[in-house]
Order: C-alpha cells, then structure tokens, then sequence
C-alpha cells in the first residue's frame, strides 16, 4: 500500500465529522493526558503512606463501585439536565476528587474520595456516548465512538509515559495535575460543546408531542438491549480479567514485573498505532458479527494465556484480546446508541456503562480469587468458556433486533414518518406476522 493510498485513507477514517465532534474528542484527549490517579494510586497508597497492599486493592475496587452507581446516575441527569451540564459538573466533580488525594491522608478520607470519583467518571460516560448519536449521522456513529477510544487510549499512553517520566516530582504533583487536566477538559465542555439533547417532538399545529416515559425500568423491559447489556458484561468479565490475572500468571511463571510492565503495555501500542486501521476494515460491517467475532478474539486471545510461558508468547495473547476490544467498544456503543430512543439515550448509556463498572469491580476480586485457588489455568479456561459463550449469544440473540435497526439508516419515503423507535414500538412492530421476513433480513445481513 503507498503512501498516498494510507493518506488517503487516514483522510477518509478522520473525513464528515461536525465541529463539536471534535472538539468533545480533544477534551476526551486532555482528560486522559492527565489520568494519573488510578494508573499511581496502589503504589501512592503502598510505597508512600504505607498501607497494605489489600487495601490499596480495595480502594481501587471502591472506584469501580462508584461507577455501578455513577453510570445509571449520568444517565438520568444526561436525559433531563442536558449533555452538557452533566459532562462539566462530572468533570469538575471528579477534579475535587483528584485535588482531595493530593491532600487527605487517612484511610476512610482516601477510601471516600476515590468511591466518589468513580461514581463522577462515570457518571460522565453517558452525556458523552449520548451527545456523539445526537450529533454524528447514524451511519458514522461507530466510526465516531472508535475515533473518541482512540484519543482515551491515545491519552492514557500519554499519561503512562509522562506520569512514570514525572514520578519524581511525587504521586501529590501528579493527583494535582490530574485535577487541572480534568477542569481544562470542563472548561473546554463548557465554551465549546454545543448542548444536543433533541428538542422536545411537537406535532403540526406546533403543540408538544407526548413522548413514551422512559425509566430505569423501563429501560430493563426492553428484551433486545436487556441482551446486549449482558452479554457486554460477559466480555467485560473476560477483558477485565487479566489485569489482574496476567501478572499474577506471569509471577507465576518466573518472569520478573518488568516483564508484565513491556507485556500490558502492547495493549496501549496496539490501540494507538492501529484502531483507525481496524475501523477502516470493519467500517459498514454487520453489527453483530463484529460483536461475535470481538467475543472469539477475547475468548481465544484470554484462553491461550494458559499455554503461554514467555513475555513474547504473553504478549501475543495480548495483541488477539486487544483486536477484539478495538472492535468490540465501539460497535457495542454504536449498537447501544440504535436501540434507544432518542429522548432516553442518557438512560441506556447509563444501563450499558454498569455493565463495564460491574464487572471492572468483580472480575479482579474474582481473577485474584481464581489464581490463588484453583490455578492460573483455571482462570483462563473460563474466560475463554465465557468468551464463546457470549459469542454464540449474540450470534443467535441479536441477529434480528440489530438487523432491523438496520433499516433505520435507509431514507424514508414519504409514505414514513421519521421518527424514533422505542422499545414499545419495536415490541409492537415484531408481531407473527413480520418475524419471519425480518429472521429472513437478519440472516442474510448476518
């Protein structure tokens, strides 16, 4: 491939994207630049104020915690604050958070300050997931939720260098400079997001349309994205699992943490240098067999952890499982953004993200459990079980729920209104009598 052809492809992956866009992506970039509290914090409470190293993991635990609350909360207020507000006091709350470790030193006033910064980080995650469906066209949705991982991860890699480079200075410095990033990427919300929360419907005559109420609960009825959230959750299992469970296996095979420091860090190498090519491949792909095939990569990729016995061999284990996550988030978040409606997008993000904060607060008690009982092997047999299970799940569950919101991207005619499905509208559209030729649409996109 010349140069010009990769240029022009960069163009193309990068191409059709309004100026909020991009300007919600710089400050998911300055945000994670100065990410360095969870990357520090276990050797901050270890090495520094001297705590034990089962506590520090139950401070980082509390973190994700407070995002099983966090997210359904960002959703709620996402919905009816607006985007915006939501995104700036999040940002702003977690900022105190930040600013309150560089200075508190007791236990419970650690142990509070990080609860309630999970609770604000992901809070934020649904204004933010929300406002790309509001603003890009759907048939870029995915291309945009790839792009916005792309600076996370791009941020992170930035902030794993520079905070190691910096460490010298004291894990303090660093919490306050998390803080600054992190009221930097408010002030950037603030002057330059536009809010996008759709405009209440109103009918011919100018009156307000009585939109379908849409509550937690509701959003727990809809079967199709009651599906989706647990069968993220099972990928969210087996992708949390060796953050714990590969250095521990690694230890276990003699290899020193430097080791572990080289391996993990491939994760961050191969995000950065290639999720704009893996979105190119898998741009216009069905939703679903992206989901499947993201599900056998984690599956694969976590399982052959177990026949792994070099850094090398460890590593290429990390780069199957590392595909599998480049493709998977953002197909998930593109998939979660077609199912909702479009006045309760908040609410569903909110639901999605406590499947990730669930299983970011289980899967290490339960990989740490794992190894120190049964053994390494185990572990990684039951991910990679958990893996195909979850593949066969959305091979046979979602082909049609996601394969007719497919049709929502054609034009309408004049004969279709364009208006937003939900999920009583969807319940009420599969009746007997269209199952069979939407199973038949479904296969034939699958």
């Amino acid at each position: 491939m010349s140069i010009d052809s990769l240029r022009r492809s960069a163009r193309a992956t990068v191409s059709g994207f309004p100026q909020g866009f991009w300007w919600l992506w710089l400050s998911t970039l300055v945000n994670r630049t100065g990410a360095f509290v969870l990357t520090f914090l276990s050797l901050y409470l270890t090495q520094e104020l001297g705590h034990s190293a089962w506590f520090a993991g139950l401070v980082v635990a509390l973190h994700g915690l407070g995002g099983v609350a966090g997210s359904p909360l960002g959703g709620l207020l996402t919905d009816r604050w607006g985007r915006r507000p939501t995104m700036v006091t999040m940002h702003l709350a977690a900022a105190a958070c930040s600013a309150a470790l560089a200075v508190v030193t007791s236990a419970w006033a650690i142990a509070t300050a990080v609860l309630l910064m999970g609770v604000a980080m992901q809070a934020v995650r649904p204004s933010i997931n929300a406002t790309i469906a509001d603003m890009v066209p759907a048939h870029d949705v995915r291309r945009a939720y790839a792009l916005n991982y792309w600076a996370l991860n791009l941020g992170f890699a930035i902030a794993s260098i520079a905070g190691g480079a910096a460490a010298f200075l004291g894990y303090r410095t660093l919490f306050v400079v998390d803080a600054v990033a992190t009221v930097l990427c408010a002030v950037i919300v603030f002057l330059r997001l536009p809010e996008t929360r759709p405009q209440a419907a109103v009918d011919k005559r100018g009156e307000p349309v009585a939109e379908e109420k849409v509550s937690m609960l509701t959003v727990l009825r809809d079967a199709p994205f009651r599906t989706l959230v647990l069968l993220n959750l099972l990928v969210c299992l087996v992708f949390t699992a060796p953050w714990i469970g590969l250095p521990l296996t690694m230890a276990g095979e003699g290899l020193p943490p430097s080791s572990y420091g080289m391996v993990i860090a491939v994760n961050g190498i191969v995000i950065v240098g290639f999720q704009l090519l893996v979105n190119k491949l898998t741009d216009k792909r069905s939703p679903v067999l992206l989901l499947t095939l993201s599900a056998l990569l984690f599956a694969f990729g976590t399982g052959a952890t177990a026949l792994a016995g070099s850094s090398v061999a460890f590593a290429a284990t990390v780069i199957v499982w590392t595909v599998g996550e480049m493709i998977h988030v953002p197909t998930n978040a593109a998939a979660t953004a077609r199912l909702a409606p479009e006045h309760a997008r908040g609410r569903y993000q909110g639901v999605m993200g406590m499947s990730w904060a669930v299983a970011g607060f289980v899967a290490p008690v339960a990989a740490g459990a794992i190894v120190g009982g049964p053994g390494p092997d185990v572990l990684w047999t039951a991910t990679a079980a958990i893996g195909v299970l979850a593949a066969v799940g959305y091979y046979t569950r979602l082909r049609k729920a996601l394969a007719d919101e497919d049709t929502l991207d054609t034009p309408n005619t004049p004969d279709t209104p364009d208006t937003p499905e939900t999920p009583a509208t969807r319940d009420a559209r599969d009746t007997p009598d269209t199952r069979a030729g939407a199973a038949e649409q479904a296969s034939v996109s699958a």
